[in-house]
């Protein structure tokens, strides 16, 4: 792609000031707009004026001024300054002010939700769920699924049956950013996907970005994920858990003091305490099971500045007297926010981000053990200044070292085998700002420039047009050997046709260095991520969207539809029968080519009154051309999907019950069948169709859930509830694994399907104090 097409958006500082006069005071307090929560030093200043003040750790500020009117502006890192015009008398007034997050969702209810953010901000494609929205929907085995809750987003597919990978956009799993507090998930599964990482008693919430990715974040094509832990400081010793029928969980937080908190969550599965009562002695061997913690503690020094420490760390175990099998994530963050003044605002942040995998037999004359992992460190930089009422600007930079180990293997008698491990330096630098020309059009624009290394030791083969290797070269540590430069720009426009319309446009290029190698649809915790070198570019992506949303009946009904268009090169898949796994010539069993996605989306979402919900509908199609698979011609990427129907209702049938009710349908993904057969000397050979050609049968289920909450009403510190779900109430088998075998009489081929789920019941106790 030539360069010309990359244009700096530019840079633009402009500095204003606030002024103000003593007579008539108001008060008030600063919080989140969707969960109400108290926003800790938030600038609080008055146009025209020198007078401001910094909300305290009840989010409460207070300030003086003249009779007559005035703006006040609030500013705060993460979020979108707002103005509120007041006009005072005689009499101190009480003024309560709600903040829009730019980065992020924030927790509790659905009632405090801005309902018009969807047609008056910037951004596009962007989907939002609170923690209460994620509890009410159903629970597969008792437990509710926070990536379960976003693969019913617009645009958003689910890969697999029970797996908790996604796909947006007619992208791939690890086409997706998953970021806890900052830190890169790379597998955010349990139990191979039946659940996910996140306790979503810890959450504050969670952003999805659908291809517009906001500049300070890159290294994807397709979407990022933010998820952030809770932040507010709590009054006094809180605690949150649950009791399944498969897992349990407990969340516990309090102060320390006036200016430290601190919380503390953690989960673990039982399944494996069930098989010890079994008759069967080898099932009583067997472990099978998960656990994980979160941790967060935050200080603050003074009214300028705060201290954060968060960590999440899980693990799963498979095992039985021959063998076990385990894998798990940990994440680390460490965060200092400053306040330089009531217009400039700094983050600076360490993250450490792990994921491994561990296999070991114990049968004798083949014990063996193989491990594997990868491991980031990026420190990282970020800043705000939202100079006037007209300008937003961010600006920062980050650095980040990937350490790719592929495996190891000792097995007892045999040589060891040993995938030589390899490191890449990832930096970035990037610029954005928002700029509003009048009350009706606002602007959005970016650059992100990014630098990709790969540092030795190393060996790089050398491959010839049949990707056979033919020589290689050798690299000492430490050596930078191959430099991959990268700019990234973003723009977006919003014209408000009204108070309750808009239109918005977007454009943005992402670029992407690691990526992961797995040829399942099914997906596997055995991730081997791979990165760019001299032998495979980065992939890049184009994408292209247009939107119309219109709100109705004084926001009670949210409606939408966006077009998307993106374009792909360098796109990756793999050759016929590839070898992933240790094999240290994984880059010869790549093929590249071009790709495109296009699609529509659809949306309503109705927001009061006792029943609640919303319907989307994604009609798209997904293709790849790569010259070297399926005779060059175009073939259906593996995640296409024609057409998706999402429906999710709540309906409050009582103060204290509850019923909620979800139905997805969509189109099966593709897959490649045997067309025909042939016959040597009386056994027969499967020919098999061209890459894609053919579908699986459609997905549908119907999850239906029931709560009773006594106590919701209730002025007792302990309260609780019974939640009662159905997991496929119907009983559709969906496909999972579809296997295609051979008659031993006849020879005839035939299919055998196999599928994960009838109906699964679940029933869970929830408490809070």
């Amino acid at each position: 792609m030539k360069r010309e097409k990359y244009i700096v958006s530019g840079l633009f500082l402009l500095v204003c000031q606030a002024i103000i006069s003593q007579n008539i005071c108001i008060r008030g307090k600063v919080t989140d707009l969707l969960t109400d929560e108290p926003l800790i030093e938030a600038v609080v200043f008055v146009r025209g004026t020198n007078i401001h003040a910094l909300t305290g750790v009840d989010g409460a500020y207070s300030l003086c001024l003249q009779k007559g009117s005035h703006t006040v502006t609030v500013s705060y890192l993460g979020y979108n300054p707002k103005d509120v015009r007041i006009s005072l008398g005689d009499r101190d007034q009480i003024v309560d002010i709600g903040m829009e997050s730019n980065t992020q969702l924030s927790e509790v209810t659905v009632s405090s939700q801005a309902r018009d953010e969807r047609v008056n901000t910037l951004q596009m494609g962007v989907e939002k769920l609170t923690a209460g929205e994620i509890r009410r929907m159903p629970a597969l085995l008792g437990e509710v699924e926070v990536l379960k809750a976003v693969q019913l987003l617009p645009g958003v597919q689910t890969v697999a049956e029970g797996s908790s990978g996604f796909s947006v956009r007619g992208g791939s799993p690890d086409q997706n950013l998953i970021l806890l507090d900052n830190a890169t998930v790379y597998n955010a599964s349990h139990l191979l996907g039946f659940f996910s990482v996140f306790n979503n008693d810890v959450l504050r919430g969670l952003s999805l970005y659908k291809g517009d990715i906001p500049a300070r974040h890159g290294g994807r094509l397709s979407s990022l994920l933010d998820i952030q832990t809770k932040t507010d400081a709590p009054e006094k010793f809180g605690a949150t858990g649950g009791i399944g029928l498969i897992s349990s969980r407990l969340m516990m937080e309090a102060p320390i003091g006036e200016n430290t908190s601190w919380m503390i969550g953690g989960r673990r599965s039982y399944a494996d305490l069930f098989l010890k009562m079994s008759a069967d002695e080898n099932l009583r061997k067997a472990a099978v099971y998960f656990y994980d913690m979160n941790i967060k503690a935050t200080h603050r020094f003074s009214a300028k500045d705060r201290l954060e420490l968060s960590g999440y760390y899980g693990k799963d175990h498979f095992g039985a007297g021959p063998g076990m099998f385990d894998y798990g994530n940990a994440t680390a963050t460490l965060a200092w926010s400053h306040i330089f003044s009531e217009k400039f605002f700094s983050h600076v942040g360490v993250n450490l981000s792990n994921y491994d995998y561990g296999l070991e037999s114990k049968l004798e004359g083949a014990q063996a053990t193989w491990k594997s992992s990868m491991t980031d460190w990026t420190l990282r930089f970020d800043f705000n200044q939202p100079i006037s009422d007209l300008w937003n600007l961010n600006y920062g930079l980050s650095s980040t070292i990937h350490a790719f180990d592929p495996g190891f293997v000792a097995a007892k008698g045999f040589e060891n085998i040993v995938i030589p491990g390899n490191k890449a330096l990832e930096h970035s630098l990037y610029v954005s700002n928002e700029q509003q020309f009048s009350e009706r059009f606002s602007v959005k624009y970016g650059l992100r420039w990014s630098l990709f290394q790969n540092i030795g030791s190393a060996t790089v083969f050398n491959y010839d047009e049949n990707y056979r290797s033919v020589d290689s070269t050798v690299y000492g540590a430490g050596k930078i050997y191959h430099t991959y430069p990268a700019f990234e720009p973003r723009i977006g426009m919003v014209l408000k046709l009204g108070r309750s319309s808009s239109v918005k446009a977007n454009y943005a290029h992402n670029v992407q260095f690691i990526q992961l190698a797995n040829n399942s649809a099914a997906g596997s915790p055995l991730d081997i991520w791979f990165s760019a070198g001299p032998n495979v570019k980065p992939q890049e992506a184009d994408m292209f969207a247009l939107g119309y949303f219109h709100n109705l009946k004084n926001d009670a009904y949210e409606t939408s539809v966006e077009l998307y268009y993106k374009k792909l090169t360098n796109v990756i898949d793999f050759a016929e029968h590839a070898q992933l796994l240790l094999n240290d010539k994984l880059d010869g069993e790549i093929r590249t080519g071009s790709g495109r996605a296009y699609g529509v989306e659809f949306m309503v979402r109705k927001n009061t009154g006792l029943l609640t919900g919303f319907v989307n509908y994604t009609l798209s199609r997904s293709e790849r051309t790569i010259p070297a698979i399926n005779h060059g011609r175009t073939y259906l990427a593996p995640f296409d999907k024609t057409h998706s129907l999402n429906i999710a209702a709540n309906c409050d049938l009582s103060r204290k019950c509850s019923l909620s009710a979800v139905w997805i349908y969509a189109t099966g993904n593709p897959t490649t069948y045997p067309s025909g057969r042939f016959d040597i000397g009386g056994e027969y050979f499967p020919i098999y169709s061209g890459r894609n050609e053919y579908r699986r049968p459609d997905y549908h289920r119907l999850d239906l859930s029931f709560t009773f909450s006594p106590d919701k009403n209730s002025a007792k510190r302990w309260k609780s509830e019974w939640n009662v779900s159905l997991f496929n109430a119907y009983n559709k088998k969906n496909p999972w694994i579809i296997s295609y075998l051979q008659d031993a009489d006849h020879g005839l081929p035939y299919a055998e399907m196999m599928y994960l789920f009838g109906i699964v019941p679940s029933i869970t106790y929830n408490f809070k104090f």
